[in-house]
């Protein structure tokens, strides 16, 4: 192998690994609030079942979704406070 080969398969490599963190963060953060979103969505189910005996209700839509998916669990309980209020 020549030495400009060797060089342009490194500096494929280099360019890859460097492309793949910019693209790898992001996903990381996305994957992130999916997985915030679903266990606030359990969670809100299983305090609507429970408040079923009380009468007391949370609805899961867009608003809740984006609450509980930006804040998690902690967002699920603020959703819960707020009811009361």
């Amino acid at each position: 192998m020549e030495t400009n080969t060797i060089i342009t398969y490194l500096a494929c490599i280099f360019f890859l690994l460097i492309i793949g963190r910019i693209f790898i963060l992001p996903l990381k953060s996305i994957l992130k609030l999916i997985g915030n979103a679903i266990l606030g969505g359990i969670l809100i189910f299983i305090i609507n079942l429970i408040g079923t005996a009380f009468n007391f209700h949370i609805g899961l839509n867009i608003g809740t979704a984006i609450v509980v998916g930006i804040l998690g669990v902690p967002g699920a309980i603020l959703l819960t406070f707020l009811k009361f209020l």
